[in-house]
């Protein structure tokens, strides 16, 4: 009875156990299922509240974004350089085709595309359950119609976008340059996103794009519209230039016959308006259509003009006599001795191309004398000559609107050689850009007074007006007296020395030549075999209306001198761009008969040994040749490799005498005039 009475007692302990562990179990699973549910609370309370904010938002609001109309790049003369026009974008919900083989042959056929590549990438988003596959981009006004024509025979729904098993269009816009490839360097190109990726489109890429219009529509669970709110961005602007249609289609004509002519590498023309700095062409070629995009080579898109350096030669010889000008050191028609042609700077000899003897300073620079120029610039001194070239700009960018330009190089004197002073007097040891070189000329055309080159003319924004481009302040950089004097030194060029092919029918004309041995960035030293071109000239001589410069890369037929490969191009561009200017002639004396022998440009400066290495200027300095005795001359092709003695008789000889008499018949300088000049 009593072993009854305790496994009773004990069942029920037992039972009481089981009770409470199932209890403690249950409170266990419980607490820890509160425990998950309290962090899950927190984790999308408090980490997960912006995103989760985000996505009801995102539920019952559309934010619909519009790309607006690209802006239009103008000429000076409102015609258009770069428009946008409509175009449409086709894509496919892969879901939705039935056969995409079916749909891409009819596809392909109407955009001429590739009917098997199209087929598998709609095959392959088919697959991969895509909801999106875009298949042309682009698509003209043209082409839209006679696909959506193509297809009204199947099912087309009138009231909506054109639709046919999963096809859809949309809206968007292409960008089209109606001149093909005129400026095509300056205008620049976009990309398929409509974002400027050179020239002009990349430089006011801010103003040419505007801002995306932004529109937020709000609903409510069944998809009705509860509220709208529209962010307005702003308009996109329009450019105009200073570029003339008319001119940059003549200058791009001349400069490519000259190339062709001289079946050179490439060749740069610059047009400007030195009282105003506005640039009325700038051309490069060979050149490229932005429409055809897909077919230019890398180096067709480069702007030549304004990235390229090169050691300019003796058109640079403008700085020694303009310092020396500027410093009264000298008058046009003072003698100087050119001597026997030669002339020895810090050990190395440099030497005329061609006999030149006692002349006075115009004739030197008509004749352009090596020994001249570098005596000169030695007697206005490293100091002074630096100062010079950075008030003329080199060394630095001119600030014209456009992308990528380089600043040239330009050595401090610190780092200069002995012969530094010398060589940089005939246009070595210093790297520039045909831009520079042109707006240094327009400098001397204006008077002395440096302008920023300009391209822009002004900014059309629909809410604000034309809106003028900020321009840099004018630099004084000579005195004005000393630049007519330097002008009429260069007006001697082209009436009598190397320059006379630039004569132009009915304009007085005023410049320099220049040709220069190239640098060769392997050997570090200059290359004898090949040549860079130049002439910049201004007309009318006396009061320019234009400056132009060109620049011939590597002529390789029927010369190298500036005055034959380039001068010409000069005359050919001037004598079509001042009547269009509606600039008078001035000029009713005939052109002198430029049969006469050609005066040879000085090329090479320098006789005696030097290593490569001691080169310190990437822009190159002359080769130097060992030599005893005199400098022989050289024949007036520069490419020629066959000595000439020093003549007896200078080949001009018969005519100094009348040269020079014409020189000193310019109206002597009143010095007592001269003002001090600010920079």
């Amino acid at each position: 009875m009593a072993r009854t009475k305790r496994n009773s007692v004990k069942r029920k302990y037992d039972q009481r156990q089981v009770a409470f562990t199932r209890f403690m179990f249950i409170v266990c699973v419980l607490s820890f299922w509160m425990l998950g549910i309290g962090a899950r609370l927190v984790h999308l309370q408090v980490n997960q509240h912006k995103a989760l904010k985000a996505m009801a938002v995102s539920q019952r609001q559309i934010v619909k974004r519009e790309k607006l109309m690209r802006g239009t790049i103008y000429d000076r003369d409102d015609r258009a350089l770069a428009m946008s026009v409509r175009a449409y974008t086709l894509f496919a919900d892969p879901r939705k085709i039935a056969d995409p083989a079916s749909a891409a042959g009819k596809l392909a056929k109407l955009l001429k595309l590739n009917a098997q590549d199209l087929a598998r990438g709609l095959a392959d988003a088919k697959a991969q359950e895509k909801t999106y596959f875009g298949i042309a981009r682009k698509v003209d006004a043209e082409t839209y119609e006679k696909v959506n024509k193509a297809l009204d025979d199947i099912s087309i729904k009138k009231a909506e976008l054109p639709r046919y098993e999963g096809l859809f269009w949309d809206e968007d816009q292409r960008r089209t340059y109606p001149n093909q490839a005129l400026a095509s360097q300056v205008v620049g190109i976009s990309d398929a996103d409509d974002k400027g990726l050179a020239g002009i489109e990349l430089s006011q890429n801010g103003v040419l794009q505007g801002s995306i219009v932004k529109t937020q529509i709000q609903h409510d669970r069944l998809g009705r519209v509860v509220g709208q709110s529209t962010e307005e961005g702003e308009e996109p602007g329009d450019v105009k230039l200073t570029l003339s249609a008319s001119i940059q289609f003549k200058v791009e004509q001349a400069l490519a016959n000259a190339v062709k002519a001289a079946n050179a590498n490439s060749g740069m023309a610059v047009v400007m308006d030195p009282k105003t700095g506005e640039v009325l062409a700038l051309a490069n070629y060979p050149t490229f259509d932005p429409n055809l995009l897909g077919a230019a080579k890398p180096d067709e898109l480069i702007n030549r003009a304004v990235q390229n350096v090169y050691s300019p030669g003796s058109v640079f010889k403008i700085i020694a006599y303009g310092s020396g000008l500027e410093k009264r050191l000298f008058r046009p028609e003072d003698m100087i001795d050119a001597g026997n042609g030669t002339i020895e700077v810090a050990n190395h000899r440099f030497r005329d191309s061609h006999y030149v003897g006692t002349v006075n300073y115009a004739e030197a620079l008509a004749h352009s004398s090596n020994v001249c120029a570098i005596k000169t610039g030695l007697r206005v001194g490293k100091d002074d000559f630096f100062a010079m070239l950075q008030r003329f700009g080199f060394g630095a960018k001119t600030g014209i609107e456009l992308p990528a330009e380089t600043v040239g190089i330009v050595r401090r004197p610190e780092k200069w050689n002995g012969d530094s002073l010398a060589s940089m007097s005939i246009g070595y040891e210093i790297g520039v850009t045909a831009l520079q070189m042109t707006s240094a000329f327009a400098t001397i055309a204006n008077d002395g007074i440096r302008l920023q080159p300009r391209i822009i003319k002004e900014i059309r924004r629909p809410e604000q007006g034309p809106i003028q481009p900020e321009v840099a302040e004018p630099v004084r950089v000579m005195a004005p007296e000393a630049a007519r004097d330097l002008r009429r030194m260069l007006k001697q060029v082209v009436l009598t020395g190397t320059g006379r092919r630039a004569q132009i029918d009915g304009y007085t004309a005023a410049g320099k030549t220049g040709t220069a041995w190239k640098f060769n960035s392997t050997t570090r030293s200059v290359d004898p075999s090949k040549y860079i071109s130049s002439f910049i000239g201004m007309a009318p001589a006396d009061d320019p209306s234009i400056v132009v410069g060109i620049v011939i890369d590597e002529p390789k037929v029927g010369g190298r001198d500036g005055g034959m490969v380039a001068a010409p191009v000069f005359k050919s561009i001037a004598e079509q761009v001042l009547p269009e200017l509606g600039v008078r002639p001035n000029n009713n004396i005939a052109r002198m008969n430029t049969a006469e022998p050609e005066i040879p440009e000085a090329v090479g400066p320098a006789n005696g040994a030097k290593s490569s290495e001691d080169r310190k200027a990437e822009a190159g300095t002359p080769e130097r040749r060992s030599a005893s005795g005199p400098a022989k001359n050289v024949t007036s092709q520069p490419g020629s490799q066959k000595p000439a003695g020093k003549p007896e008789k200078a080949p001009d000889e018969g005519r100094k005498r009348d040269k020079r008499t014409a020189a000193r018949e310019v109206t002597p300088v009143r010095w007592y005039e001269r003002r001090t000049i600010t920079s």
